[in-house]
């Protein structure tokens, strides 16, 4: 599925180093598939005994909803699990936004079609204080001109993003739909070369 440009409201999570045991816990990466994962995402933050909800918890509180997750510093450190990229989209987020993303995971999220959007301790500090003074503001995604805005405060700043990443997630692309989207290309080439022979 291609990436559309997203205006929502946001879910904070100001917790730094969040590691993708937290975000899905070793226990439920039997399942093969993608579905599912949603349901224990942050599973032993939400929920205190069993299927007791947690309501300290930003995902139990109803004031905050939204397809963007603004998280601390450090998001997705520890384990290589691309399960945690899984339970994220499968929840409803489209788009992570913190000051640090451990390398993987954000390879992790880019390959599934989840934006991690990287900005300045400043920038993030003052989406938190927005969000905690007005639950319902909003944060402006435009992954073309790779600007992430606080609309409310007008507020902009530009992202950084692999260009070959950001052409797959434009047009929902994996890597095998990449090389397939240049088969013209890659035809034209092959005619064109020179062969040599020994």
């Amino acid at each position: 599925m291609s990436f559309n440009n997203y205006t929502s409201t946001c879910v904070p999570l100001p917790m730094e180093n969040v590691d993708t045991d937290q975000i899905i816990p070793a226990r439920f990466l039997k399942a093969t598939s993608r579905e599912g994962f949603g349901d224990n995402l942050f599973r032993d933050w939400r929920y205190l005994k069993g299927e007791t909800k947690n309501e300290d918890f930003v995902l139990n509180n109803p004031i905050y909803q939204g397809e963007i997750l603004v998280a601390g510093k450090n998001f997705g450190c520890g384990s290589s699990r691309e399960h945690a990229a899984w339970a994220l989209d499968d929840y409803g987020f489209k788009v992570v936004i913190s000051s640090f993303f451990a390398d993987i995971f954000k390879g992790n999220a880019l390959n599934n079609g989840l934006l991690p959007i990287q900005v300045s301790d400043e920038f993030l500090a003052e989406i938190f204080e927005q969000i905690e003074a007005n639950p319902k503001t909003e944060i402006k995604i435009d992954l073309e001109s790779q600007i992430v805005k606080i609309v409310e405060k007008q507020k902009v700043m530009n992202f950084e993003i692999n260009t070959f990443k950001k052409t797959c997630l434009l047009n929902g692309y994996d890597d095998i739909d990449y090389i397939i989207s240049q088969k013209e290309a890659i035809e034209a080439f092959e005619k064109n070369r020179a062969f040599s022979y020994a």
